[in-house]
């Protein structure tokens, strides 16, 4: 009785791994629909949220969140143009989601608990972290939050950015109206035209603001409250685990190109020499990144060739190639002093 045994175990052992990898291998339905329309239908902005999703001076998209957009569409796509950015407010994001308006959010969006558990939402690994803070008008003399009792605080309406105010806000006892506006331009309007003493936003966009879009920088000054640390992700609908996939090593990819010094200039010559088994598995000379995931198994050499790695996409964009010359800080590699890591790439 104990070979019949054996070979049962055997044999159910044999059914399971292969429907786990069946399992794995199935492919995301948001894909198969994306490749069926010929075209990624990514989140844009109700105008320009400068660094992550703008329009230049010939009317085309350009920014972080923009990039991310053009990766995941040359993954999936093969090429960056078959992206199609649809502009949303911070307020439509998620109903546009939901309704299949958009196939993805990437637009600046944190990962909180409600998002995630309440509104059919699931998040990718985080790409970007930041946090909310507070301009002020350097005339009202305050250095910090507690200088705002009594004060007007504009705010962008459907942000985390107002919960996270008036929270804090709370905690320190602070008295405050806050005023929500729907458009960036508005908030910023009204900020400049004197009618908020504060302007409460994302950390970055406030210092790409008091950089490049007002008059007198000295004028202004960002108050020293940190009020949250927030992981900034990708948001998809709940349902579709493949896609998540997908658009996790997309990132993964970008960040594994950064560490291993894979660029737009010099992948051609890293295919033809790989420096070690990871990057031969990531650029497909080694197979296996493609099958898992549904897709071509050059799709993360495309994509690097196409948009670059994470650090040419952070720099063109927010850091020393773009006008903001922000300092990456938490947005390294987390072997650079960073938080950013990509998962095993095996």
């Amino acid at each position: 009785m104990i070979k019949p045994l054996k070979l049962l175990v055997a044999a159910a052992t044999t059914t399971c791994a292969l429907s786990f990898s069946q399992m794995a291998m199935a492919k995301s339905p948001t894909v198969q629909a994306i490749q069926d329309r010929g075209s990624l239908l990514c989140s844009g902005h109700n105008g320009s949220y400068f660094g992550f999703v703008e329009v230049n001076d010939k009317n085309e998209w350009k920014g972080l969140d923009i990039d991310l957009c053009k990766a995941l569409t040359t993954a999936i796509l093969g090429s960056p143009d078959k992206v199609k950015i649809i502009p949303l407010s911070w307020a439509q994001r998620f109903t546009s989601l939901q309704s299949g308006d958009v196939d993805i959010v990437i637009k600046a969006t944190g990962w909180t608990m409600g998002r995630d558990t309440e509104l059919g939402l699931q998040f990718s690994l985080p790409y970007f972290f930041a946090g909310a803070q507070l301009m002020a008008h350097k005339e009202l003399g305050i250095t910090d939050a507690t200088g705002l009792e009594g004060g007007t605080v504009c705010v962008e309406a459907g942000t985390t950015i107002e919960r996270i105010v008036a929270d804090y806000l709370k905690t320190k006892n602070v008295k405050h109206t806050m005023v929500a506006y729907e458009k960036a331009s508005e908030l910023r309007a009204a900020y400049l035209a004197e009618r908020c003493d504060a302007f409460a936003a994302w950390g970055p966009s406030l210092a790409v603001l008091r950089a490049t879009g007002v008059d007198d920088a000295d004028k202004h000054v960002i108050l020293k409250d940190v009020l949250s640390s927030e992981p900034i992700a990708a948001a998809m609908r709940q349902g579709d685990e493949e896609f998540v996939d997908v658009m996790n090593w997309a990132i993964a990819s970008l960040l594994l190109a950064e560490e291993y010094g894979v660029t737009k200039a010099n992948i051609e010559e890293v295919v033809a020499n790989p420096p070690n088994p990871t990057v031969a598995r990531l650029l497909g000379v080694t197979p296996g990144i493609g099958k898992r995931l549904g897709l071509r198994e050059t799709w993360a050499r495309e994509m690097i060739a196409e948009v670059g790695n994470y650090s040419e996409i952070y720099e063109r964009n927010l850091g020393k190639e773009s006008p903001y010359k922000l300092a990456r800080g938490l947005n390294n590699l987390w072997s650079h002093g960073g938080v950013l890591y990509s998962p095993i790439l095996d």
